[in-house]
This record gives C-alpha cells, sequence and structure tokens, in this order.
C-alpha cells in the first residue's frame, strides 16, 4: 500500500479535498441560502429557486458544449497543470468575490456564481486526465477512490468550520451571521487556492508532441460524432445511457436544491447547514459498506435500491413540515447518493467493448455533465408555473421513475450468462 501513496498521489487527491469545498459549501450549502435570504430576499422564495436552476442549467450547458475542446487540450498534453491551475484560479477568485457582495445584487451573484461553476467543473476535467500521470493502470481504481474520499472529508471539514461561523460569529471576531456568509465564500475561495498549489509541483505531466489547432478542435467535435454512431450499435449501452441521464440528472438536483426547499419550508439556516454536513459525513462510510453489498448481491440491485430510496425521499419531502424529518432525509440521501453514482460507473464498464474504454468512457462523462443540464431545467420551469415548493420534488420523481424503468431493460453479462 505504501508503494501506492507516493508523495504525486497524495498531491493529486489533495487537488480533490481543495475543490470539494466549492462543491459542497458553495454550490450545496451557502449559495442557495445566501441567494434566497440576502441577495434576493425581497423576491420571494419562488424566485430564488427559478434564478438557482437557470444559473446552474447554464454553467453546465458551457462545459457540455466546451468538453470536446478542452479534452482536446488534456489529451495534447503538456497543458494539463497550467489550464487546470488557470480554471481553479479564475473559479476561486470568483467565490472569494462572491463575499464582497451586497444585499439585493443577486444579478452580480449569479454572475459570479456562473463564472466559479465553470472554474469547478472545467478544472475536474484536466484533474481526471492527471490520473494516468501519477500511478499505474492497476491502481487507477484505488487511487481514484482515495481522491473522492479525500474530497468528502475536506469539504467536510471546511463546512463544519462554516457551520460553527453561522452559530457562532462572535468566536470569529465577527459581527453578525451575514458577515460569517461573507468570510465563509471568501475562505473557500483561499482554501481551494491555497490546496490547488501542491499539485503544481508534485505532480508530473506526460508531455505529447500533439499540437492544438482549431484543425484538431475541429476533429475533437467530428470525433464526438462518430462516437455517437459507434455508442448506438450497442443496444444495452444505449438505453442504459438514456436511463443514467435520467436518474443521475435527479441525484444531483436533489443535491443543489435541497438547502433552497428547506429554505423554503421556514427551516433555519444553521439546520440546514447542519444536516447536509451529517450527510456528508454519512457518505463516507455509507458508500463503502454500499459497495460491498452491491458486490454481494449485484450492482444493478444496488442502483435500484438507491432509485426507490430517492422516489421514497421526494415522498416524505412533500409531507415535510419538520425540520427533524429534513435531518432525516438528509441522511437517507447521504446513504445512497454515492452508491448510485459509483454503481452506475461499475454497470457501464461491463456493458462496453473492452477495446474502446477511453471512447466510451469519454461519452459517459458528457453523458453525466447533459445530465446536469436536464435537473436544474425541471426545477426552474416548476418553480415559474407554481409558488409551491413541492412541485420541484414532483418534478424529479418522473426522473428518477423513468430511469429505473429504461435500467430494467438493460442486460448485464452475468444476467445473459445466467439465462444460457
Amino acid at each position: 500500500m505504501s508503494s501506492i501513496l507516493t508523495k504525486k498521489v497524495i498531491t493529486w487527491a489533495l487537488y480533490d479535498w481543495a475543490n470539494s469545498a466549492f462543491a459542497l459549501s458553495v454550490l450545496a450549502v451557502l449559495f442557495p441560502l445566501v441567494l434566497g435570504n440576502y441577495w434576493g430576499e425581497a423576491d420571494g422564495g419562488a424566485s430564488a429557486t427559478i434564478r438557482l436552476g437557470w444559473i446552474t442549467f447554464a454553467a453546465s450547458l458551457v462545459v457540455f458544449l466546451a468538453a470536446p475542446i478542452l479534452g482536446t487540450i488534456a489529451d495534447a498534453g503538456g497543458y494539463r497543470k497550467r489550464f487546470l491551475l488557470l480554471f481553479a484560479v479564475v473559479g476561486a477568485l470568483a467565490t472569494a468575490g462572491l463575499g464582497l457582495v451586497g444585499q439585493g445584487e443577486w444579478p452580480l451573484a449569479l454572475g459570479l456564481y456562473l463564472i466559479a461553476s465553470v472554474g469547478f467543473y472545467s478544472s475536474s476535467v484536466f484533474y481526471d486526465s492527471l490520473l494516468i500521470d501519477v500511478t499505474e493502470p492497476r491502481n487507477y481504481s484505488f487511487v481514484s477512490t482515495l481522491g473522492y474520499s479525500v474530497g468528502y472529508l475536506g469539504g467536510a471539514a471546511l463546512l463544519a468550520i462554516h457551520l460553527w461561523m453561522l452559530k457562532s460569529p462572535q468566536t470569529f471576531g465577527l459581527e453578525s451571521t451575514a458577515e460569517a456568509f461573507s468570510y465563509a465564500f471568501i475562505s473557500v475561495g483561499i482554501w481551494w487556492l491555497v490546496f490547488s498549489l501542491p499539485l503544481l509541483f508534485f505532480v508530473p505531466e506526460k508531455h505529447s508532441a500533439i499540437e492544438v489547432t482549431s484543425g484538431r478542435i475541429r476533429a475533437a467535435y467530428a470525433e464526438l460524432r462518430s462516437t455517437v454512431l459507434e455508442i448506438r450499435k450497442y443496444r444495452n449501452v444505449m438505453i442504459f445511457l438514456c436511463g443514467y441521464w435520467l436518474y443521475i440528472g435527479g441525484v444531483f438536483t436533489v443535491i443543489f436544491m435541497a438547502v433552497n426547499y428547506g429554505q423554503r419550508l421556514g427551516f433555519e439556516d444553521s439546520d440546514l447547514v447542519m444536516a447536509l454536513l451529517i450527510a456528508n459525513f454519512v457518505g463516507f462510510p455509507a458508500t463503502l459498506i454500499y459497495g460491498v453489498l452491491a458486490h454481494r448481491f449485484g450492482a444493478k440491485k444496488g442502483i435500484y435500491f438507491a432509485l426507490f430510496a430517492y422516489v421514497g425521499a421526494c415522498l416524505w419531502g412533500i409531507q415535510m413540515t419538520d425540520v427533524r424529518e429534513f435531518f432525516i432525509m438528509a441522511v437517507v440521501i447521504g446513504a445512497v447518493q454515492g452508491g448510485a453514482q459509483g454503481l452506475s460507473r461499475s454497470v457501464y464498464a461491463t456493458l462496453i467493448p473492452s477495446d474502446q474504454p477511453g471512447e466510451f468512457f469519454g461519452f459517459y462523462s458528457m453523458t453525466t455533465k447533459f445530465a446536469h443540464v436536464l435537473g436544474p431545467a425541471m426545477v426552474a420551469i416548476s418553480a415559474m408555473l407554481s409558488d409551491d415548493p413541492k412541485w420541484v420534488l414532483l418534478a424529479l420523481m418522473p426522473m428518477f421513475l423513468a430511469g429505473t424503468l429504461l435500467l430494467t431493460l438493460v442486460r448485464l453479462p452475468s444476467e445473459d450468462s445466467a439465462t444460457n
């Protein structure tokens, strides 16, 4: 094990520690809270939901459309660390800038959030591609999981500090909760930058003679078209990707809308932050246990269980009136969130041809990003049609149910063997 945990591996994983602060503290907690209570306070809860939905949709769409270009740059080699740090710096500065936005200035807040989100998602493209530079293929699964685990802990650690700041601003020399929120955004930006720096010095990068030109960028989109045509030959892969696109969009939307939903039900901000913190801490061991059980009983059954848990959580949320119910829902989601994502990747790996993993997983990554576009749009539209926050959950349930139905049509190699 010590031979795997080299300096470059640990340094690479540390970037997950760095940027997960944005994913948890800003994307899931701070931005939804402040958007609804401070920047757009006079506009009502539904307006905040609409704005949050559309700006998240826009950020995901920008990265989705740019993915082939970013992938081409990453494949060229010699540019990945530079572009990762460029997007990380832009994202971190925009995040820190959110701490300087004044009351009622929601257009400025949305603009900075869009820039920060694009920086976060784009830097992740290059971060993922550096995996091949820090370890050998036989260690990819362990090292990749290490980064995911370190990210869980890093995000939860900083969020715990933020919760302390919100509950007791005076302990940190702050005068009010509003000031605590301001410094929380700034601290995320600093955290992201500081823990990104070791990657610059200790993570190697393989160089390539490939040059990034306008011709190669056009070729990237042409290659995407050929990949789509290739995947269409595999019925199981197509069915799975359609189902995955639906239900993983719901999974992502639950994450980024949970705080906004609790806020519209009148729950205290500190309680909402605590619930998300608990969900994150539950997610770390629960994902490991979930993986063990799924290994024994089957990955598809594990995904079914997770999706039924999400449907149950939506039904639970529709009738929710007490903050203790929100805590229960957070624990349930935290217990299945990592499992749903990890097992989906496992199922997909069994369906694709073994001699084309890079091409097929590249399309899997794009499908994931496109799923991040669907959910926020559904939420924004539902909020525009009705001021009742329960419609947000009703809009998500068809995504989980339709995704589950399509998953039942997917035939795994093990199932085909059992029937023969």
